[in-house]
């Protein structure tokens, strides 16, 4: 097995760590904040497709926000609205009288039917609520002149394994692809909700491409990287996201992702050229970040590595089990550092079943974009802390 082959796994080992030291290194220079002399008006836009039936209660956080210039817009695309009813005007259901069936294509039909020119817009998903002053935090970063940012999505559930493991998962992305990687001078990574960008922005980037199937967060990320533009990242823009909670549901979700990952990696290699071209730190490290495989998928090829290792140099043993604790330690520092449940912790001696189902999803990857996976919630409604 070949050296460059193992260095080019085994990075991804240490890269969190990595990331820790440029950020600690980086953090403590402040960007200034600019206050805006009146409250910015924001598009929030939310789609639903073919279910309808937790509507009501993300629309009902967003009524609570504690803001007062924005409008509501939901797309229900291929969704029953006969029972969808709201008697504030600052609601406006959309039923699409053609099936969209594409995130891109809801939410510009939303875009298309503004009833005003607003400045901003944010994406929640169907099945997400958002935290009363959502809003407000997205603002303090708009407002240090940054035109992407991203929040943070908290599990709205932990009622079973799978959902606690889910939510580790996020954490850890959270962390590293969010806090860390906007911290050390890069831009956040863009997890589908829970985002917000000036209307311009998003129009400039996306209009006039038809993304199909998952993953338009990823063909949106690299297009506001190409312009070497920062995603900021903020922890305290909360909404509250429906957590895995079956095997089923799991493996078709994580067959989706992994099918995106497959299909847009290449932007890695992309923005790592233009790095270079334009002595880009963001875009370099944000192209480190994009190439690197699904988690499970590059731990299982290091176990691998170290296994060949054992039949031709311990010392390469040796480094592999270094990188692995290095990892294991990185991994303990994002729950550490983001006050993580306990059942969260309980949860984690499930991993290697948590990763045999993504190693299904992997077999299932190719036919992803046949399955319908919005994470629909078995409980009762939850209230937005």
């Amino acid at each position: 097995m070949s050296i460059a082959f193992q260095v080019l796994i085994g990075y991804n080992l240490v890269l969190p760590l990595l990331l820790l030291a440029i950020y600690s290194i980086r953090h403590k220079r402040r960007v200034t904040t600019t206050a805006a002399p009146v409250q910015a008006d924001y598009a929030i836009i939310v789609t639903a497709y073919e279910w309808a039936t937790a509507i009501p209660e993300v629309v009902n956080s967003l009524l609570a926000l504690n803001y007062s210039n924005y409008l509501i817009y939901v797309v229900a695309d291929k969704c029953d609205v006969s029972g969808l009813h709201f008697d504030d005007e600052r609601v406006i259901i959309l039923r699409p009288e053609q099936t969209l069936a594409g995130n891109v294509r809801s939410h510009f039909y939303a875009i298309n039917h503004f009833k005003r020119a607003h400045e901003r817009l944010t994406i929640i998903d169907s099945d997400n609520l958002a935290h009363p002053e959502y809003l407000n935090e997205l603002n303090k970063r708009f407002d240090q002149g940054f035109e992407a940012v991203q929040g943070v999505r908290e599990a709205k559930n932990l009622d079973t394994t799978y959902a606690c493991l889910d939510a580790a998962r996020d954490i850890y992305y959270h962390f590293y692809d969010g806090q860390l990687l906007f911290g050390a001078g890069s831009s956040a990574t863009l997890a589908g909700s829970g985002m917000a960008f000036t209307t311009k922005l998003y129009v400039d980037c996306l209009g006039g491409r038809d993304v199909s199937g998952a993953g338009f967060d990823k063909v949106l990320q690299a297009a506001i990287l190409s312009q070497n533009k920062r995603i900021a990242f903020s922890g305290e823009a909360i909404v509250y996201d429906e957590k895995t909670t079956h095997s089923e549901q799991l493996v078709k979700q994580r067959a989706r992702w992994i099918n995106t990952w497959f299909k847009y990696f290449k932007y890695g290699f992309t923005l790592l050229l233009q790095s270079v071209k334009n002595f880009s730190l963001n875009q370099f490290l944000f192209g480190l970040v994009l190439l690197r495989p699904p988690l499970f998928i590059f731990l299982i090829l290091s176990v691998l590595c170290m296994a060949v290792n054992v039949l031709v140099s311990w010392t390469a043993v040796a480094l592999w089990a270094t990188g692995f604790g290095l990892f294991v330690l990185g991994f303990y520092l994002s729950l550490v550092n983001s006050e993580t449940d306990k059942r969260i912790y309980a949860s984690l001696v499930n991993i290697p079943k948590f990763i045999y189902f993504q190693i299904l999803s992997l077999l299932k990857a190719r036919k992803a974009n046949q399955y319908s996976v919005a994470t629909r919630s078995t409980q009762q409604p939850t209230t937005a802390k």
